[in-house]
């Protein structure tokens, strides 16, 4: 009994110096000044981040479905699940820009979510590098929309932000789409004359 009061009493002590340490967080008076992007290029931004993650959602899907038992070409799903991690990585890069810029105050889940790829199968190698190429012209064409507003919004020019996505994001989807349109037009030619056997080469030997 003694022990059960002697609990009682510690535990009333703890929380009553719990409440004294206490401390009230005081939101900082940052000033504004810096603040300096515009509202239309700060939502492309963002839609920009949806776009990023949903490709990578969609190249999760791909490499999935190439790892399965039941197909077992871990060339084109190692491809694809590496190309899951750059899109994820992309949108990264645009959330620590946003952060960089002051303009990345609400929860990252309200920024994007999580949507489901619109398509989850695919008859071979070939079909699916197609849709990665087709994905990919249009994450170039949204970026190119970024830039065109923030270029334009209000008359004004974010010289930094178009610098950025220009020198680093362009440069980086430009590449990647003429490595798929090299793969897909090397890997149809080889299915033109060897088949089912030419696309098991491929990811055996090209993919790897």
């Amino acid at each position: 009994m003694k022990v059960l009061a002697l609990i009682v009493l510690l535990s009333i002590a703890i929380s009553s110096a719990h409440a004294r340490l206490k401390c009230n967080e005081k939101s900082s008076d940052i000033p504004r000044d810096f603040l300096d992007m515009t509202r239309g290029c700060i939502k492309e931004v963002r839609r920009q981040i949806q776009a990023e993650i949903d490709a990578s959602m969609q190249y999760l899907a791909m490499g999935a479905h190439f790892a399965k038992d039941t197909v077992n070409l871990h060339g084109f799903s190692d491809f694809f699940f590496k190309a899951a991690g750059e899109e994820r990585e992309h949108a990264t890069k645009l959330i620590e820009y946003l952060l960089m810029r002051g303009q990345l105050t609400d929860d990252v889940s309200n920024l994007i979510s999580v949507n489901n790829p619109q398509k989850v199968s695919w008859a071979n190698g070939s079909e699916a590098l197609k849709q990665a190429l087709k994905t990919e012209a249009k994450v170039t064409k949204s970026i190119r929309n970024v830039i065109e507003k923030c270029e334009n919004d209000y008359n004004t020019n974010d010289y930094h932000l178009v610098d950025f996505l220009t020198g680093g994001f362009l440069q980086e989807q430009y590449t990647g789409q003429r490595d798929l349109a090299g793969k897909i037009s090397t890997l149809d030619k080889l299915m033109a004359t060897q088949g089912r056997f030419g696309e098991f080469l491929f990811d055996k030997q090209i993919l790897k």
